[in-house]
């Protein structure tokens, strides 16, 4: 297979199809087979982030996700964001983010400044 910019939808069907092909082979890394996989992923990435881009998640979904990640329960958040009554607020959309939560929240859970700057 020769390898080049995927550019229409039978380029990147092609493309997958030689990536389980390869997979199923199990190619080492290193070797000319692993060098090619390594190749042919990155193409994807590149086709899949240009065709079908994935958004930022919703900031209060991006909270959400990572309290069911580390088990926490909004009670766990009053140490972080504020009193139950805000977290509450926040947790159901009542409320923004303030700069100073984002900041608390950001140190705390993780979560990237970038997802949590995001209207909602």
């Amino acid at each position: 297979m020769e390898i080049k910019l995927i550019k229409t939808k039978k380029e990147y069907a092609s493309t997958l199809e030689r990536i389980e092909e390869l997979f199923n082979k199990g190619v080492k890394k290193g070797t000319p087979k692993g060098n090619e996989l390594e190749v042919l992923l990155v193409l994807i990435d590149k086709y899949e982030e240009e065709h079908s881009p994935i958004d930022a998640p919703d900031p209060v979904e991006a909270i959400k996700f990572r309290m069911e990640q580390l088990n926490l329960k909004p009670k766990d958040l009053e140490d972080i964001i504020g009193n139950k009554s805000l977290v509450s607020k926040i947790l159901n959309k009542k409320r923004t983010l303030s700069l100073a939560m984002i900041r608390a929240i950001h140190a705390k859970l993780n979560i990237s400044t970038n997802v949590l700057i995001r209207e909602y």
